[in-house]
């Protein structure tokens, strides 16, 4: 069985001429161990496929494919970007591959809302991706399984594309073809579904559907079955990145979507083309200084009475789909009559509620703002004026950016405006008999 097999390897201080370490990864049909390799004097990682006996014919000919596709590349991609295959070793218990050891983490530990990068980051980390690709591209290979657990960030923060073993392999004179069953679902293509030939815009799409997911911490598409997410990737328009994290520079939101275009003439021709468009991206990210970080978002927000209902997950979806503004004293925010399709929510300073010129109330840090158009579930009319007293630091949220918003974030949002409306029934019941 495999597991006896994994631990198997567990006891053996060797593997072949390296000498073992300990595990460092593992999934159903491989192990992956850090070793040294005595004659290079440098550690190395190795990948142990567990060819099972009890396996299903069709995922042991996967397996094997995998491996050979692997093994194919050793010694061919030496690229700064792409992990590098040693070796390969085919014994009668088991087959390895010895590749460069990468110390660091998989960019799956930075696709979720609550720990995305910095947006210059994202954009580097891409960037570096385009041109692993590009290279191995030009070396006649397509990976065929971008996602974030195949591109590792390195300790030193360097990028490195790993896991070739869906990749294909185009020889002279041959056309690309599909492997059954090759590919992770979330992030494969329309024509990887339909069993179509594939380009490498079928990377290009792969990797833009990372690039959403770095940028916004979903997925474009999302469904609770295989078949389900099959349709909506084939059918569905996704969401716009810039929806769900309004703050994103629109070259980037354009970027991700033409990336992940249903049909491949419409995404980007080459990887030249794509890296050419996301290089102008490096020229919008110059931010100030004085910008805030998202930790200290979360942090002000985490302090504030409005978000106790909030668990961390949500909480950090709101730091994603607020846009923060300072606005000098005088500065009106929202002018009675005027459409409008977004709340605020006062981080520091003070505004003044006006109505018909005459001065209704005052709301303090923690307050919130055009929040009625919550209730009214679409773009209306503002009943009053919000004007800054002083200097002010609100965060703004677009009524899309809310409705795209997660179950939880929403749920938070409601249990919050619910208090907010009774809060301002009491005043204004107190008010009215005040003047009884």
């Amino acid at each position: 069985m495999a597991t006896a097999m994994a631990m198997k390897f567990e006891l053996q201080e060797h593997l072949g001429k390296y000498p073992i370490v300990r595990e460092i990864g593992s999934g159903a049909t491989s192990r992956v161990y850090l070793a040294r390799d005595p004659f290079a004097d440098r550690d190395v990682a190795i990948k142990v496929f567990l060819f099972d006996e009890h396996i299903k014919p069709q995922t042991e000919r996967m397996m094997h494919k995998a491996f050979l596709a692997e093994a194919a590349l050793a010694g061919k991609l030496s690229h700064p970007h792409i992990v590098e295959i040693l070796d390969a070793v085919v014994e009668p218990e088991h087959s390895y591959l010895v590749m460069e050891y990468v110390p660091g983490t998989t960019l799956e530990a930075h696709s979720d809302v609550t720990n995305l990068l910095p947006l210059s980051k994202v954009v580097e980390i891409i960037f570096k991706c385009i041109r692993a690709l590009e290279y191995a591209f030009q070396h006649g290979v397509i990976h065929r399984d971008i996602k974030p657990g195949n591109i590792l960030l390195s300790q030193s923060g360097d990028t490195k594309v790993s896991d070739f073993g869906a990749s294909f392999q185009q020889r002279h004179g041959q056309e690309t073809t599909q492997i059954t069953g090759v590919g992770s679902p979330a992030y494969m293509s329309p024509e990887q579904i339909r069993m179509e030939d594939i380009t490498h815009q079928t990377d290009i799409y792969s990797l833009g559907v990372v690039m959403y997911r770095l940028l916004t911490g979903r997925l474009p598409y999302e469904a609770t079955t295989q078949a389900g997410l099959s349709y909506a990737i084939l059918n569905s328009v996704p969401a716009r990145p810039v929806t769900l994290r309004p703050d994103l520079p629109p070259l980037l939101d354009q970027i991700v979507m033409k990336a992940i275009e249903k049909v491949p003439a419409a995404r980007h021709k080459t990887w030249l083309e794509f890296g050419k468009e996301l290089s102008q991206a490096f020229t919008t990210l110059r931010l100030s200084g004085a910008s805030v970080s998202d930790s200290q978002k979360f942090n002000e927000l985490r302090g504030m009475p409005f978000f106790e209902d909030f668990d961390d997950v949500a909480l950090w979806e709101v730091v994603r789909i607020g846009s923060w503004k300072t606005m000098d004293a005088g500065t009106v925010i929202i002018r009675e009559a005027d459409q409008g399709d977004s709340f605020y929510f006062l981080i520091a300073g003070e505004v003044g509620v006006t109505l018909l010129g005459k001065q209704l109330n005052t709301i303090k840090p923690g307050g919130c703002f055009g929040e009625i158009l919550y209730f009214s579930g679409r773009m209306g009319r503002r009943t009053t004026t919000i004007t800054a007293a002083g200097e002010i630091t609100v965060m703004e949220i677009k009524a899309d950016a809310l409705r795209a918003a997660t179950d939880g974030c929403q749920v938070g949002f409601n249990k919050a405006f619910m208090r907010v409306l009774v809060d301002r029934l009491t005043q204004a019941n107190l008010r009215l008999a005040g003047r009884g």
